[in-house]
């Protein structure tokens, strides 16, 4: 019994590292917007007969 609850302990504080991880991601880092342009070349539009 005391493997079991030292594997839920160990699972249960990786789960806290990583929701913490992700929440300090979430509220530290700001997205870049930026415009984005791609050009296709003409070959890609027309259709293949």
């Amino acid at each position: 019994m005391p493997t079991l609850f030292r594997l839920v302990v160990t699972l249960a504080v990786l789960a806290g590292l990583a929701y913490g991880t992700m929440l300090a991601l979430v509220t530290f880092v700001s997205p870049r917007q930026a415009e984005l342009s791609v050009r296709v070349p003409l070959e890609n539009l027309v259709p293949q007969k």
